[in-house]
């Protein structure tokens, strides 16, 4: 009986341990004497740096003119951050036997780092191999012609590549995230610098394996990053001042992955998310309590995330990554004032996810070009329902490597391969049809990982050393 009773007592406290939600630290308010996060840091502390350091060195080029333009895509994955190209104009249907024409290119230093695009200007972190840098650029949509660089030092060896992000831009800023974490905000219009910081130096930020693949996020006037330090998983920073307004605590430090941060509505609530190494987690995203942490799960926990968290509607979003981690569609609810995230499916790598890019979610369907260890179907187009039901994959004819994708229209797809072959599909729940294809590298493309951008029919994309602007407009 003393046996049986020991034992019981022991089922119910394991029991209870499991089953009790741990207490969500409260979130960090920088002080005018500096951050909190900082102050406590048990890593290296950030040195003091002359102007000059922090500046860079500035250039400017000979004045251009600007057309205006009606779109915008300001930031990762475009206006709503969903990686659908809407309100265009009319679109070719069919690309003449050279493809679609190509309206200026130019070399860039070997990586993936894609445009933005804000008011007739591309914004472009690239990499100066001369200087050792970084070096945001900005040229002239319609001509291509430069209009102004900054360049700051920090010397990075090319691993697959070296910049591999993509800026975010409003009527006033432009904040980048460099390959060694180094974040930067200068004005949208002359460049002019407004601050910057290293997440590394400030929040004991762990550099990831194939450097920041991380693009920042401007939520109104405030810059939201996820520094995964030592002291602090999500922060927001006052973007005119480089002000640190709030810090959300790590409390399981969990690390820097490749994703970017993601909007999710729950029950009218906005939610930032996040999936860093070692776990997901959802921060207020409005009001008093923006900054606070509300959700964290590590059910999908893989040891590289490269995509990004697909926010869908009532409140689910949907993950996924490579290295055999699969998929998986989870729910946020609040129950009694506590928030809640549950997992309603999963699956393994071979049915349905993604490795490098983030899949898109259009009309109740989940499309992806699946990642290289999904066996037989590996590299294909493919649609899954919301429900966990595939409903079809492309096929061994049309394979697209690692290469981006993005919606357009109704029911239209671009979809760029490894080697430079653009490919226009049309894509329902009933299936696929290939529309047209062009080599746009003349047989020498390689890596061609980075996002594609689209504005007024101007289709902005690049291979691991070219960018090119093609025109995609009927006439």
């Amino acid at each position: 009986m003393v046996t049986v009773a020991t034992a019981l007592v022991a089922g119910w406290a394991l029991w209870s341990w499991l089953t009790t939600v741990p207490p969500m630290p409260s979130v960090r308010v920088a002080t005018a004497e500096g951050s909190l996060a900082e102050a406590r840091s048990t890593s290296r502390a950030a040195k003091p740096s002359s102007g000059a350091s922090l500046e860079g060195v500035f250039r400017s080029f000979d004045s251009v003119s600007i057309n205006p333009v009606s779109s915008s895509w300001p930031c990762f994955r475009g206006p709503q951050r969903e990686n659908i190209a809407s309100n265009q104009v009319r679109l070719l249907d069919t690309w003449p036997t050279n493809g679609p024409a190509v309206l200026w290119r130019m070399n860039l230093a070997e990586g993936h780092a894609a445009p933005a695009v804000h008011k007739g200007r591309v914004y472009l972190l690239d990499y100066d191999d001369k200087r050792d840098g970084d070096v945001l650029r900005c040229f002239a949509l319609e001509s291509g012609r430069e209009l102004w660089q900054r360049f700051y030092s920090a010397k990075t060896k090319s691993n697959h590549g070296i910049s591999r992000t993509i800026p975010a831009v409003n009527d006033d800023d432009v904040v980048t995230i460099g390959p060694q974490c180094n974040v930067m905000c200068v004005s949208a219009t002359n460049g002019a610098f407004r601050w910057k910081m290293n997440l590394v130096e400030r929040y004991g930020t762990k550099v990831p394996l194939w450097y920041t693949g991380q693009c920042p996020l401007l939520d109104g006037g405030e810059a939201v990053l996820a520094p995964a330090g030592t002291n602090a998983l999500l922060i927001g920073v006052d973007a005119a001042t480089g002000r640190v307004n709030w810090e959300t605590p790590n409390p399981d430090h969990w690390e820097m992955s490749h994703s970017s941060i993601m909007v999710l509505n729950v029950n009218g609530m906005r939610q930032f998310i996040y999936a860093a190494i070692g776990g997901i987690a959802g921060v207020a995203a409005d009001g008093s309590e923006r900054g606070h942490l509300l959700w964290r799960t590590s059910f999908f926990a893989p040891t590289v995330v490269a995509p990004s968290p697909v926010p869908l509607s009532d409140g689910r979003f949907f993950m996924t990554a490579g290295y055999k981690a699969g998929c998986a569609m989870f729910q946020v609810s609040r129950s009694n004032e506590a928030w809640n995230v549950s997992v309603l499916f999963s699956k393994t790598n071979g049915t349905f996810g993604c490795e490098q890019q983030t899949p898109i979610h259009r009309d109740g369907l989940l499309f992806t070009v699946l990642p290289n260890d999904a066996g037989g179907h590996r590299q294909e187009f493919a649609c899954m329902d919301l429900d966990g039901h595939v409903l079809w994959t492309g096929g061994p004819d049309n394979r697209f490597g690692l290469g981006p994708y993005l919606a357009v229209g109704n029911d239209r797809f671009l979809i760029l391969d490894d080697t430079g072959h653009l490919s226009l599909m049309t894509a329902d729940q009933k299936g696929c049809k290939l529309l047209a294809r062009a080599d746009l590298m003349a047989g020498q493309g390689r890596d061609a990982w980075g996002p594609m951008a689209l504005v007024d029919g101007r289709l902005l994309l690049r291979d691991s050393k070219h960018f090119l602007c093609l025109d995609l407009r009927a006439q």
